[in-house]
């Protein structure tokens, strides 16, 4: 079996409060209800033979319905979540209007052994958070992204 992958941007940009982040919080019925730990980075996942930075820009198309903005993208690295899946993200520094996306959806038996499929948006919603609300929120693995986005932007890095 193939290790899954999945590669994101992590959009961010400097407000009166510090630097605040673009996460997306997961569509479909397992996260209608959740807050903490149902927000993530825009991603999704990639074969082999695609490149991870491809990727990522595709999967922002994908998810938010949007072109990838154009910036000097920032390497923060991979972690591995809990499910077992590679994360790899790019920080770019851009801003947009979460009214804006549009974003993409995937199809599901619902409710479970129905035999009845829906459809659902990748993600239900976005919103920009400060670090320390976003590190309440996001993917527990993916925290080590805004660590890493707060490292490289400190005024000593």
């Amino acid at each position: 079996m193939t290790a899954r992958r999945s590669a994101g941007l992590l959009l961010f940009r400097h407000a009166e409060g510090g630097l605040e982040v673009l996460l997306g919080h997961m569509g479909g019925p397992y996260f209608a209800k959740k807050d903490a730990g149902a927000w993530t980075v825009p991603k999704g996942e990639y074969a082999s033979d695609e490149p991870a930075w491809e990727a990522a820009r595709r999967e922002f198309r994908e998810e938010l319905g949007l072109e990838p903005p154009d910036g000097e993208p920032i390497a923060l690295g991979e972690v591995r979540q809990t499910g077992g899946k590679t994360v790899t993200v790019w920080a770019v520094e851009a801003d947009l209007d979460p009214a804006d996306v549009e974003p993409g959806t995937f199809t599901m038996e619902w409710p479970p052994r129905s035999g009845r499929t829906r459809e659902f948006p990748e993600l239900d919603r976005v919103a920009w958070y400060g670090l320390a609300r976003a590190r309440e929120v996001i993917v527990t693995a993916q925290a080590a992204f805004l660590d890493r986005l707060a490292e490289h932007s400190s005024p000593s890095a």
